[in-house]
């Protein structure tokens, strides 16, 4: 019982505050300026015919 404890606190803490952190760095790489460019080359790399 004394493990599933610790873990549940590891869980409501740093765990929880790994996921925000990451969830906000994705939102900030998505609308970095220049983005838009990478992503239309993205895109549009399944349709070029080599």
């Amino acid at each position: 019982m004394e493990t599933y404890t610790a873990l549940r606190q590891f869980a409501d803490s740093w765990a929880l505050l790994a996921m925000v952190i990451f969830f906000i760095g994705v939102i900030i790489f998505t609308f970095r300026p220049g983005g838009k460019k990478s992503a239309d080359h993205a895109a549009h790399i399944p349709l070029r015919e080599d």
